[in-house]
């Protein structure tokens, strides 16, 4: 599996747990969006989208797919953007080690046995 890390700032990270469905919660029907710049990640749908912030991996989500052009924000219509593409499935996780935040995506680079559920991801 080709599974993508990505960052939520420090400062975002309060109003970013309100734009989608959250670990445990059933699906909204609602579509989330993770935007981002530059060449799009090797990512098929199904696999998982991770989200790092403060520090820390605070769980994932499968991608459902990948949108080409921004959705929101700052250069909302511009081409070379793309969006990660989510709905419900969340699920709240991490590893024992701290993840420094970062720009753009990475691709995982733990391996699944790391993983523990993290029932305080929220606010730990």
């Amino acid at each position: 599996m080709t599974d993508v890390v990505v960052t939520v700032p420090m400062d975002r990270w309060d109003e970013w747990i309100t734009e989608g469905d959250l670990p445990g919660d059933a699906w909204s029907g609602m579509e989330s969006h993770f935007n981002l710049a530059g060449p799009r990640p090797f990512v098929q749908p199904g696999e998982r989208i991770y989200i790092v912030s403060r520090g820390k991996l605070r769980g994932y989500a499968p991608l459902v797919r990948i949108d080409q052009g921004r959705i929101w924000g700052p250069g909302a219509h511009d081409p070379i953007g793309f969006a990660l593409v989510r709905h419900g499935g969340a699920v709240a996780v991490t590893i024992p080690e701290a993840i420094r935040g970062f720009r753009g995506w990475r691709y995982r680079f733990w391996d699944y046995a790391d993983e523990r559920p993290f029932p305080n991801w929220r606010n730990a």
